[in-house]
């Protein structure tokens, strides 16, 4: 063995990879403060899309997700599998229609904020999320409906500039989460980790 393998063996030896999963219990990891958002999936039709958007939820501590319509739910065989375990830790719920769980959310006070190109969108690099909120995010060919748009507080857009202009609705998601994550994270920051900037989920339960 060469010197530069050596050396490049040394420096890959003093990396410490994560525990891909949480050291707490399912129920001391549901005592954590979540991120105050509630995700509204409208109609969604791809269970992949769907189980994508979950382990995105998890990561991010996200409130709540709310299955609507015909959106891929539990119990789903596909949506288990693509969620790789994470949908026990997030907390849900399904309603028939969108129009019922936005109006659920505006009656328990969540800001609805849709996540839709519009002639009226807001930048999302612009805009500061009020929380608590809830989020809609719409049907993959369709986006989220009138109906939904004109209940919303406001409406939100991620910059575009391909000549498709569209963006896979998990991956959407992804980027909206954590930059509410990113605005609130001197906020939640202490919540999430201990005094010595381990995150909470990977703490020995035995430290708590």
């Amino acid at each position: 063995m060469n010197k530069k393998n050596e050396k490049e063996i040394g420096m890959e030896t003093q990396l410490e990879v994560r525990s891909f999963d949480s050291r707490l219990s399912p129920d001391e990891f549901s005592r954590i403060t979540r991120l105050p958002v509630t995700v509204i999936l409208e109609n969604l039709r791809s269970a992949f899309n769907v189980g994508s958007i979950i382990r995105t939820a998890d990561c991010a501590l996200i409130e709540k997700v709310i299955f609507t319509g015909i959106t891929a739910c539990p119990p789903h065989a596909k949506l288990e599998k693509t969620s790789l375990g994470a949908l026990p830790y997030v907390p849900w719920s399904y309603s028939p229609t969108v129009l019922e769980a936005v109006q659920q959310e505006k009656q328990e006070g969540k800001h609805i904020v849709a996540l839709e190109l519009t002639n009226q969108s807001k930048c999302i690099r612009e805009y500061t999320f009020p929380l608590p909120a809830a989020l809609v995010m719409g049907n993959e060919a369709l986006g989220v409906s009138k109906e939904v748009l004109a209940m919303a507080d406001d409406i939100v857009e991620i910059p575009m500039f391909g000549f498709k202009n569209s963006i896979n609705v998990a991956v959407a998601f992804g980027i909206v989460a954590y930059e509410i994550q990113r605005q609130q994270w001197n906020c939640f920051y202490p919540k999430w980790h201990t005094k010595e900037g381990v995150p909470l989920n990977q703490v020995i339960p035995s430290d708590l």
